[in-house]
């Protein structure tokens, strides 16, 4: 039985965590929140299940947890490339990227994906570039058509060549994006380790959360598991 948006929003309010909610309040946003965290979100989203009319309803919420549900619930085969464009504008300067474009993301499983990310990492559009890298770092796991070792290679030049006049959360999810493609093979693991190297420290500032740390890429890339896994 397909759930409705008056009874989403009951399953989130009976969720709500006060301490999430507090920590929500302590900078001015546009949204309100119920202060629950992603990992619940994301099972609240699998309890609901896909549903692409529940979806678009949740994201006209101005609760950033029904949003991010939204997100989640939403029918990659129903989403279109012009529905993205209008909610890519509407991530609240960028604070509901993550779950827009990552996290198992329902855009990255559209047929659509990999071409919009391309479209968006070379926009002139902060967001947007935020978000094609984080689409890359999802597509990494996946094989779309175009989506080569040599496309990587040249993503790969690029995120070394220009991360550091990058804006800071572009620079963060360039990080994650270099981190997925140097997974992919050891080819692709060679460049991506030179890359880092080359990098080095990556400025972002995660202001008063202690728990954020900028991406140790090397590490991840250097790890006993994926040199077992590609054999390097």
């Amino acid at each position: 039985m397909a759930m409705t948006k008056t009874q989403v929003m009951a399953l989130l309010k009976e969720n709500q965590n006060e301490r999430g909610i507090a920590h929500w309040k302590k900078k001015p946003r546009q949204l309100k929140s119920f202060g629950i965290g992603l990992t619940q979100l994301r099972k609240l989203a699998k309890k609901i299940g896909k549903d692409h009319q529940l979806a678009g309803q949740l994201w006209k919420s101005n609760y950033y947890d029904a949003k991010s549900v939204g997100l989640l619930v939403d029918d990659p085969k129903q989403v279109t490339r012009e529905q993205a464009e209008e909610q890519v504008e509407q991530l609240d300067g960028g604070y509901l990227a993550h779950v827009f474009a990552s996290c198992d993301a329902t855009l990255a499983k559209t047929p659509f994906a990999f071409d919009l990310a391309c479209e968006w990492m070379n926009s002139e559009d902060e967001v947007r570039r935020r978000c094609g890298y984080t689409l890359l770092y999802e597509l990494s796991k996946k094989n779309p058509r175009g989506m080569d070792d040599d496309f990587l290679l040249e993503r790969i030049d690029h995120i070394q060549n220009s991360i550091h006049d990058e804006e800071m959360w572009v620079r963060e999810s360039m990080l994650t994006a270099l981190m997925g493609v140097g997974k992919r093979n050891k080819k692709l693991n060679k460049a991506a380790i030179r890359a880092a190297k080359t990098i080095g420290p990556v400025d972002i500032d995660y202001g008063d959360d202690n728990s954020c740390e900028p991406l140790d890429v090397l590490k991840h890339l250097t790890s006993d598991y994926i040199r077992q896994k590609l054999g390097v």
